[in-house]
């Protein structure tokens, strides 16, 4: 049960810091899209009289901006953490 297949790759620092590299740009993109969506709603107000669609408005900008700011932070955590795992496989090689 506890067999692992022979094609399975080893992790290796240097693949850590590639999939940092992907994950750290894709966040830079997002953060940069994040940043162009949270201006454009702040630069276009919601012109309507009913409060009901002044209320929808307002919870589907806040939605779209939620989700790409978790976005945005999702891929940062897991560049941060990539990178964090290079650094451990890289000091337990030098141990043993």
């Amino acid at each position: 049960m506890d067999e692992q297949p022979e094609n399975i790759s080893k992790v290796t620092p240097l693949r850590c810091i590639v999939g940092s590299l992907i994950s750290g740009s894709l966040a830079f993109l997002l953060y940069g899209l994040t940043i162009s969506i949270t201006r454009t709603f702040a630069l276009k107000p919601i012109k309507v009289n009913q409060q009901w669609a002044i209320q929808l408005a307002s919870a589907i900008r806040t939605l779209v901006v939620g989700m790409s700011t978790l976005a945005t932070a999702l891929f940062a955590v897991a560049a941060c953490g990539l990178i964090l795992l290079a650094l451990q496989i890289a000091f337990k090689k030098q141990e043993t």
